[in-house]
């Protein structure tokens, strides 16, 4: 890489690089792209299915039990670097050099949590050298390695996060995530016909709308951007479209206050029921599921009653699993009557920079829910964001209402101009 270069970033997901045509399509974009003056790294995830077909083999191996996480990161890290090493193959036969890179060969090591690592630095040395020496690099994404040598995963969209950490540490122009959507929506146009594409979205939102389920990013790699002001532009594989760019937002208060809605239907709410009301409480709850490294989101506690309460958090269903002992074992050491999980509930919320000096928002929310006869069950809220509860089966419906409410069909004046 000369002096005068200009590097693009690209990561390429599963959809992407799905099949051999979709890699042929890849390969075609890179030569564009090297032709218009640009070096290339490529960020890429496991092809189509793989990493679920993984999990399932592992699951069956061990007649459904657990898999032992070292080796289930040592498997699913193979599932990107089989697509590394076929489009890096691709690119060579159609004339264009090129290299695949593990994530340990390209410098990126994370910490020690097996399925969760964090990427805890880069030292691109290698990928420098090799664009260096005029190839195209491609990197496994979803993977690092930590300090004692062992290969960690990044957790599910962990090759965003590769992505935008490489384009933080080589100085890219600019990092392009390639999926299978034209860019960010207001709401998963799945749900909501009306939605619209965002030209920009600023950082803080990004990340609040990520957080919140919105899939087309991952949080971690949104904070990355944040942090070292990456530019990151998402943009369709499949299609010729301009995307959207998620930077600092210059424009922000003269947008609709209300920017987009998210929903996540992948969580569970979990209940303890009668709960001594005492001082340590909280802390005998949370503690054991931080050491287990169990994340928890919305958390409300309900007046107390003869001297017992009732205990409500959300998490993941993903963690669901290793959870139900640890939230068993804290249930009986506390005393708490009963332990109580439904997984037929869902997170709908809307985000905005402009909620935070703006009344009247969350009253429009509630009426909103209200008004299409949909029950809260919990709320929680941020300075840019109020987020709901309801059943997961009202969650379209939540969605479609509040994009009606807020009017978010409508283009913003600032994007037009």
């Amino acid at each position: 890489m000369t002096a005068t270069s200009k590097l693009l970033v690209q990561k390429y997901g599963g959809s992407s690089v799905g099949s051999v045509e979709r890699i042929a399509a890849v390969v075609a974009r890179i030569a564009r792209d090297r032709a218009a003056g640009f070096d290339v790294v490529a960020v890429v995830s496991a092809m189509g299915d793989t990493t679920d077909d993984l999990l399932a083999l592992a699951s069956s191996v061990t007649g459904g039990a657990l898999p032992n996480a070292r080796e289930q990161d040592a498997l699913l890290a193979t599932g990107e670097i089989q697509s590394a090493a076929l489009l890096a193959m691709a690119l060579i036969a159609r004339g264009t050099d090129a290299v695949s890179l593990s994530g340990a060969q390209a410098g990126i090591s994370a910490d020690g949590t097996y399925g969760k690592g964090r990427i805890a630095g880069i030292e691109p040395r290698r990928v420098r050298a090799e664009l260096d020496a005029g190839r195209v690099v491609i990197v496994a994404g979803f993977q690092g390695v930590s300090d004692g040598s062992e290969t960690t995963t990044l957790g599910r969209g962990g090759s965003d996060t590769s992505a935008v950490a490489l384009a933080a540490a080589l100085g890219a122009d600019r990092c392009q995530i390639f999926t299978d959507v034209r860019g960010v929506y207001t709401a998963d146009p799945r749900a909501v016909p009306a939605a619209r594409q965002l030209p920009v979205v600023g950082y803080e939102e990004m990340l609040e709308l990520a957080n919140q389920g919105a899939q087309v990013m991952q949080t971690r790699a949104v904070e990355l951007g944040w942090v070292n002001n990456v530019a990151i532009e998402v943009l369709s594989s499949f299609e010729e479209h301009p995307g959207t760019v998620i930077k600092e937002d210059t424009q922000v208060e003269k947008r609709n206050k209300v920017r987009g809605l998210a929903a996540d239907t992948k969580v569970a709410k979990v209940t303890m029921v009668a709960v001594p009301d005492k001082p340590g409480i909280a802390r005998s709850v949370f503690d054991p599921l931080s050491a287990a490294n169990i994340n928890v989101d919305m958390i409300v506690q309900n007046v107390s009653h003869d001297g017992t309460t009732d205990l409500s958090f959300t998490t993941s269903r993903v963690d669901l699993a290793a959870a139900r002992p640890v939230l068993e074992q804290i249930r009986s050491s506390i005393g708490a009557r009963a332990l109580e999980i439904d997984e037929s509930v869902a997170k709908v919320s809307i985000v905005g920079a402009g909620i935070q000096n703006a009344p009247g928002y969350a009253a429009r929310m509630f009426g909103t829910l209200a008004d299409a006869k949909i029950n809260i069950q919990m709320i929680s809220t941020s300075e840019i964001r109020i987020t709901c509860i309801v059943s997961e089966s009202d969650a379209p419906r939540a969605l479609q209402a509040l994009h009606d409410a807020f009017d978010l069909a409508t283009p913003d004046p600032v994007d037009e101009e």
